[in-house]
Formats: C-alpha cells, structure tokens, sequence
C-alpha cells in the first residue's frame, strides 16, 4: 500500500484543508520524513546528462566458489557438485547453472579478488562502500546513493535521484542513508513487507500546492519529524522544499516507473517468473525486480538499489547446493535479460550495473554438505557504464581460499561506478557535519585501472 494523503480525519487535528497529519506523513509501509518526502527535499537543479547505476544486492552471502570462481582440478571436498563451462570469452569459465549469461560474457565483468568483506551479514558495505567497523564521520557515511545525489542532482523533479527496491527484512533490507549528506539524498525507498509495490495511489489526487501553502501549519506538521531534520540539517527551508515533493507527488512518472504492468508483456516475460514468498529472513524472488530497476533508470533514476532474494544456505543436507539448483537459473535468467534489455535501448553506456552479496563461502564444504560464511574471499559481476568488459580482474588460489594476485577492495569497485557516472573522485571534496573535508571513497582507492 502506498498512501500518500489519506482522507480528511475529522477526529484529529489536522493542516492543509483539514488532512490529518498521520494521513500526510504515511506512504504505505514507510515514512514521508525518513526515506520519503525527505529524500527529495532540496532537489539539485536539472542535469541534463544521465548517467545512473543499479545495485543488486544478494543478502545472505551468495557461494563465490559455486558461482563465478569454481575450482575443478581442486578436492572434492572443496570443487563441490557443478561443473564449470566455456563462456564466449575464451579462457573465461562460470558456474554450468549460468548458461545465458556464460553466452554472453563479453558484456560482464567478474571480479575475482573481493578481498575486504567485513563478514557481517549487513548490507552496509554493499551499500555504503565502507566497513561498519570504520570511524564514522558526525552524521555518518552516505551510502552510494546519497553521494551520486549530491553530486549529479536530478534528471527529472518528478523522479528521486536515489531510489530503493530493498524489501524491509532487518540488516538484509537497508539501503542505509544520506549520512552527513543530510536525508534529502537518502533512498526513496518504495517497498514494504509485501512483494509488489502498489502504486495505485502514489499521486496526490486532488490536492493542489495551495492546499499546501499553509507554512506554519505545516510546520506543525512536521514538528515530530524536526529534531531528526535538524541533525541533518534540512528544515532551513520547508517552503522549498514543500513545492520540490510535489514535483514528485503530483506527478505520474514515478507510479508508471513502478508499474510492470506498462510494460510489453515480452519484455517482462524475458525476465522469468517473480515468487511473491519471502524467505525466512530475506526478500523473495522478485525478478520483475531488475525490470523495474531498468523502468527506473529509464524514468531518470540515478541510482537504484535493491535486495534479491536470500543467499544463506549452512544447513540441511546439501541445502547449499540444492538452493543453487533452484536460485541460479533464475537469477541467470533474470540477470542476463537486464544487461541485454540495456544494450538494446543504448543504456549499456551510461548505466552501471554490479551485483555482489556481503562475503563468499567457506571453500571446504562442512559436515551438513554446505558452505559455511567466508570474508576472505569474495566476488562481484559489474555490467555497462561503457566499461571495458569480457574480462576478470582478479584471482583467488588453486582452492579459491584468499585472493592470489589483484585483490580489489569494495571501495575501488565503488570508484569505478562513481567515475563511470562522471565523477571525480580523486578530486572532489565534501564537508561533514565538523567542517571536516571527505572524499567519496578513501583516497588510496581509485577506479580500476583495467576497466576504465
């Protein structure tokens, strides 16, 4: 359900023509004023250029050694059941459940070496680039997408520039925040505990930006949400930022953007068969997902993150590789069809793709016939941003334990998408809460030579 003004409550005292303030403040199964209204609150002016990024994210700690990086000459007890094939790429091997996107390798990138992953099952560094661990600035790190936010500005006044699909599921569902950036840039964040967003009602109906011209009741309003305003400091100017949300709730852009059901019905069959079932503790299989991602980019997103399913498979007798047999043709089939859909509209360039989880799993299969949790090594597939792709970067050893030689640490991969989407990360700075100057990504990291 998304709710964005609800009827008039004659029960509570309300502002604006007499809607009641829960009726404002509630867009479904989220809150106006931490991930919604705020996000775009002091949109940037119009740029013209569009560049844009989607973040998959598979939560749970998806088998690095089963997928990309199999090992056939090693022991059994580490090589496990698949077997690996040619790809297009000559030299180049994947996982045999990935026979699409194998034909298509020219167009990937696999990284090899993830080398830093904190081992805490959290989204944090797959969204923020850092570690929760890292000293934290007053305000906190943004994520990426508050950083490309801030730095890009809108495409559209209709469409936020940072925009989530991260089903609610605890740490496996946050696309964490604007930091010391402030919550204008945090995600626009549009589902909830259901599988299909719901976007009969995101436009405001009827409801004029007169009736919302009323400053100091609406700053009533908002009083609850004001002491969290103000430590990041955006209530300096409600009356601008009140006529910059209706550029996007009065507006259908966004609605259309989340709607599949636009879509050509080929298209989205392309992409396989969506389960509405969570799973447990993670996000169902929702691959109308990486569909929607494409909508949005599309509508002017810059940057969209999202959580796919569950990738945490310890027990059960061979339930790692039983859930391997189930997950990985769909996401290959999922995967693959969102890279050619890019291609095919003359999006590759200008669209990044990558797709990781938080850490790999264990090379030696335990005792339950699964992989047990695994920092030490890791990898990520990257797609377009006009990349030099058909290529691995990166190795681990002959038991796909540690990185071998080129290890790549996730803020390098966060430098390279940032200079994909033409910005300087070398050279811009900006200030935090103290005054204090901050880079996008620690200085020592800088986009991958290999790709750019």
């Amino acid at each position: 359900m998304l709710t964005i003004l609800g009827q008039p409550d004659a029960s509570r005292r309300g502002f604006c023509d007499g809607i009641s303030r829960r009726s404002f403040l509630t867009v479904g199964g989220f809150a106006l004023g931490g991930i919604g209204l705020s996000s775009v609150l002091r949109a940037e002016p119009m740029n013209r250029s569009h560049k844009a990024i989607i973040n998959i994210y598979l939560p749970g700690g998806p088998s690095h050694i089963d997928m990309w990086d199999l090992k056939p000459d090693a022991p059994r007890e580490v090589r496990g059941e698949f077997n690996p094939i040619q790809t297009n790429v000559p030299g180049i091997e994947i996982c045999e459940l990935f026979p699409r996107i194998a034909q298509m390798m020219d167009k990937f990138v696999l990284i090899r070496g993830l080398s830093d992953s904190s081992g805490d099952h959290d989204a944090y560094q797959c969204m923020t680039g850092r570690k929760k661990s890292d000293r934290q600035p007053p305000g906190g790190w943004p994520s990426a997408g508050a950083w490309v936010s801030q730095q890009l500005g809108p495409v559209s006044p209709a469409i936020p520039s940072n925009v989530g699909l991260m089903y609610p599921v605890g740490n496996w569902g946050n696309p964490y925040s604007g930091g010391f950036l402030g919550v204008p840039h945090a995600p626009f964040n549009v589902l909830g505990r259901t599988a299909r967003s719901s976007n009969e009602s995101m436009v405001l109906q009827g409801v004029t930006l007169e009736q919302l011209q009323d400053r100091v009741k609406l700053r009533g309003a908002l009083d609850s949400l004001k002491r969290g305003f103000d430590t990041h400091g955006t209530m300096e100017s409600v009356d601008v930022s009140v006529q910059k949300a209706m550029g996007i709730l009065t507006s259908t852009q966004l609605a259309n953007a989340l709607d599949v059901k636009q879509e050509d019905p080929r298209v989205l069959a392309r992409y396989g068969e969506s389960n509405e079932v969570f799973q447990r503790d993670g996000a169902p299989q929702m691959v109308e997902n990486f569909c929607i991602a494409r909508r949005l980019v599309e509508a002017g997103a810059r940057f969209v993150s999202m959580n796919y399913s569950r990738w945490d498979w310890h027990g059960g007798d061979g339930m790692n590789f039983i859930k391997s047999r189930e997950e990985f043709p769909k996401l290959d089939q999922a995967l693959s069809t969102l890279i050619t859909d890019l291609h095919e509209r003359g999006l590759d360039r200008d669209v990044s793709v990558v797709m990781w989880g938080e850490f790999g799993r264990t090379p030696r299969i335990n005792s339950m016939n699964s992989r047990d949790h695994w920092p030490q090594a890791n990898c990520a597939v990257m797609a377009g941003g006009g990349m030099r792709t058909g290529q691995v970067v990166g190795s681990t050893n002959r038991k796909g334990e540690t990185p071998e030689d080129r290890p790549v640490k996730f803020q390098e991969v966060f430098a390279t998408l940032y200079h994909n989407a033409g910005i300087d990360v070398e050279n811009i700075r900006v200030f935090d809460q103290a005054g204090t100057p901050q880079y996008l990504v620690e200085q020592d990291a800088k986009p991958m030579r290999e790709l750019v």
